[in-house]
């Protein structure tokens, strides 16, 4: 249960509240999928003293906590080369307040590592498989891995008691099309929950257009007519997938539909970077240091004040003002932070 804090808990110029922090803990990743980290670009990555220590990353979580955050997800990069990072969950998941951590990966290194994060208290795992043939997976992943390889590792978080696992597939016209239906169904037998997510423009270096976006209402029906669904009401207004259950069964689904169906009316997500950057959108251009007051002593509570002050003064809506901003004769938006370093 929430500790009441002693001030009201912050809302934004829309009267969203901050409910939930991504936290980044790594820029690296092992993959290099198309629509996040395209192989082909030069990559600078952070070196070891920018990084936040898992000691310092707490201490900003638990400041996050105070003002109203409940659930906390860990994403990358690729979270899973952070070494040992499952004393950082042991260190979130001691914190007052946290009802839901939660684990964002590629599944490669989970084979090795879903027990520790288990016994360390993690609560959830979400996994990224774009495909179920190997030849469309490179063309989305890179080359390294195997569809196999990630697999085995949705298999060992199973195990260890993470399951249903949730898996993420972002859908690129012309690329991975023809894995909808495959990956709904195989993921449906396993109990698993499919969730599609519409290729989006976040950073510059994906060669992001609308015309490589599949709808999230393309998505439904092409499901549909292979495994009749109905729709479901989201949980939470806040909760970012449209979801969706099979009639024959009742295993749940989801679509992720940011470019057409855009929820920025209900967005209480908050990320914080690798070295300690606080961006209150995904699609942002500038983040806000948190890490230099923090190592200069600032206490719990005047990072609270910075935090709740920038919260308080948010009016990010950017995917409802996309259309806008890419118009024909329109100019496209400033340079955005790149996925790899916001976690998605």
């Amino acid at each position: 249960m929430k500790l009441p804090t002693l001030e009201s808990e912050p809302r934004d110029r829309l009267g969203r509240p901050l409910d939930d922090l991504r936290i980044s803990v790594i820029d690296r990743c092992n993959f290099r999928c198309s629509f996040c980290m395209p192989a082909g670009h030069e990559y600078t990555f952070l070196p070891r003293e920018q990084l936040l220590s898992f000691e310092e990353i707490a201490r900003l979580a638990a400041v996050f906590v105070d003002l109203g955050v409940s659930k906390i997800r860990l994403t990358g990069g690729e979270p899973l080369l952070r070494r040992e990072l499952e004393h950082l969950v042991e260190m979130l998941v001691a914190i007052p307040g946290v009802e839901d951590l939660a684990l964002t990966t590629n599944g490669v290194l989970l084979v090795e590592k879903a027990e520790a994060l288990v016994a360390a208290g993690l609560h959830r795992v979400t996994v990224s498989l774009p495909a179920l043939d190997d030849d469309t997976f490179a063309k989305m992943s890179g080359e390294g891995h195997t569809v196999a390889d990630v697999l085995a590792g949705i298999e060992a978080a199973s195990a260890a008691g993470l399951g249903p696992i949730k898996v993420n597939a972002v859908v690129m016209r012309g690329v991975n099309e023809n894995q909808i239906v495959p990956l709904a169904r195989f993921l449906k037998e396993r109990g698993h929950i499919a969730r599609f997510i519409e290729f989006m423009d976040v950073g510059t270096v994906n060669d992001w257009d609308r015309g490589g976006v599949v709808s999230a209402r393309s998505i439904l029906e092409t499901i549909d007519a292979e495994l009749p669904l109905e729709r479901l009401p989201r949980r939470k207004p806040n909760d970012v997938a449209l979801r969706f259950r099979y009639l024959d069964d009742g295993v749940e689904g989801g679509v992720i539909a940011s470019i057409t169906e855009p929820f920025c009316g209900d967005c209480s997500r908050a990320r914080l970077t690798a070295d300690g950057k606080f961006y209150t959108c995904l699609f942002a251009a500038q983040g806000l240091d948190l890490k230099q007051p923090l190592r200069e002593g600032q206490e719990h509570d005047g990072l609270a004040r910075i935090v709740r002050s920038a919260w308080s003064d948010r009016s990010d809506r950017y995917s409802e003002e996309r259309a806008a901003s890419i118009a024909p004769g329109g100019e496209m938006p400033i340079r955005k932070i790149e996925m790899f370093r916001i976690g998605g």
